[in-house]
């Protein structure tokens, strides 16, 4: 089998959980090739993204590691034997890989969930808000690669719609509703854009207003995605050379913990609301 040039995120994934379970069975790499009859290197491969693995090859694996979470198991299988080519890989080469990366791990989503600060999340941007957003990157891009932004952005939204959409929740901050990105037309626009979403009963949108007593977590912007299992979600966070993806268990609580601090301190649905309505009114 030919060696693949460049793992995306979830391929990624799948050979760091394989590394973890080797290595929290005290196996070395070598003693894991002899269990399956390959060269220590194809293990190195397997477990960099480098080189698939098959069901039974899998199953074996995680057999002589000792792991007896069948979901768990089940779960890597149907990473490792997926074969989705979602309508991202049109922009492979011509985007970014993290572009293609998120958008990979939004459609396998069990459910999102979001806190920003500066910014209305993603999926939730009109097409002339997310243009204002690109458009002020620095260095300045040029206005082809604006549009393909864009363009991946507004395609982003397809997780929200159809017959079974996926799960979001999503906490703003004021400042992210009142910064007028763009001019005042957009800013409205993309005000009245967030009302609208927050009405489906899979979308609920949480706003947390400048006057909140005892609120110290504006530097924690976030974008959890559930995996089908939990040991599978992951956390992505903004990072100087695009999006980290952050899957250790570890870090996975913590930042459950922190999204739960931050919804509870948040208006409620209702009045979150309200509050976008009385804001919308202002422009």
């Amino acid at each position: 089998m030919a060696l693949r040039r460049d793992a995306t995120a979830r391929q990624t994934r799948l050979a760091a959980e394989l590394r973890r379970l080797r290595e929290t069975a005290g196996l070395a790499s070598r003693e894991a090739a002899t269990l399956l009859g390959v060269g220590p290197a194809q293990i190195s491969q397997i477990e960099a993204g480098l080189a698939g693995v098959s069901e039974k090859r899998l199953r074996r694996l995680a057999a002589q590691y000792v792991c007896t979470d069948e979901e768990f198991v089940d779960a890597l299988v149907a990473m490792a034997t997926d074969r989705t080519h979602g309508w991202w890989e049109q922009y492979r080469g011509l985007l970014p890989t993290p572009f293609l990366d998120l958008a990979e791990l939004e459609h396998h989503a069990t459910f999102l969930r979001e806190v920003q600060f500066l910014h209305i999340p993603g999926p939730l941007q009109t097409e002339d808000y997310a243009r204002a957003v690109f458009s002020y990157r620095v260095p300045e891009l040029p206005a082809d690669e604006v549009e393909l932004r864009v363009q991946h952005r507004m395609q982003r939204k397809v997780i929200l719609k159809g017959l079974t959409p996926t799960r979001y929740d999503g906490v703003v901050h004021e400042a992210a509703l009142r910064i007028m990105v763009g001019n005042r037309a957009t800013s409205r626009a993309q005000l009245t854009h967030l009302l609208e979403l927050s009405e489906a009963d899979h979308i609920t949108v949480r706003i947390i207003p400048f006057d909140l007593e005892g609120f110290g977590g504006a530097t924690s912007a976030m974008a959890y995605a559930g995996g089908s299992v939990p040991k599978l979600d992951t956390v992505v966070r903004d990072a100087p050379q695009g999006a980290a993806f952050i899957d250790s268990e570890a870090q996975l609580n913590a930042y459950r913990t922190l999204f739960r601090k931050v919804e509870d301190v948040s208006l409620g649905a209702d009045r979150s609301r309200d509050f976008i309505h009385r804001l919308t009114k202002e422009l």
